[in-house]
């Protein structure tokens, strides 16, 4: 009776082992992800080099629009390539406002997909199917 007791205070210790290295894990994995993401954004800070935007023209093909100092250029980016289609002038290009831009929140979004679906906290009994 006693070696049964021993043995499940050993395989709660050595769960409690494996969650606190977990976390742990968990713990480092975040503050190096945080740490290499300031490090890379330092690195970018002050240059002269931009990619203002970009669209996906197909699988693994892009457009891009950069910026290298003052001057504009569009390139076609692919898999093995980078072409340059035209050199842009920026007193023609429009840059969207910031001010109008919507912000998706991920609350906002769980609310639309609850709507969707049956038993959504949306749902009323008008919508459900009367029973008879």
């Amino acid at each position: 009776m006693l070696a049964a007791g021993l043995h499940t205070a050993d395989s709660f210790s050595q769960l409690i082992t494996v969650l606190l290295v977990f976390v742990f894990v968990l713990a480092l994995t975040l503050w190096t992800t945080r740490w290499i993401a300031r490090y890379q954004k330092g690195q970018k800070a002050g240059q002269n080099i931009d990619v203002v935007e970009t669209c996906p023209m197909g699988n693994g093909k892009y457009i891009q629009i950069i910026r290298l100092a003052d001057k504009y250029v569009a390139v076609a980016v692919c898999k093995d390539t980078v072409i340059v289609l035209a050199e842009l002038d920026g007193e023609q290009m429009e840059f969207p406002d910031d001010a109008g831009r919507v912000s998706l929140r991920f609350q906002d979004l769980l609310r639309k997909a609850k709507a969707v679906y049956p038993g959504g906290e949306n749902t009323s009994k008008e919508d459900s199917p009367k029973e008879e």
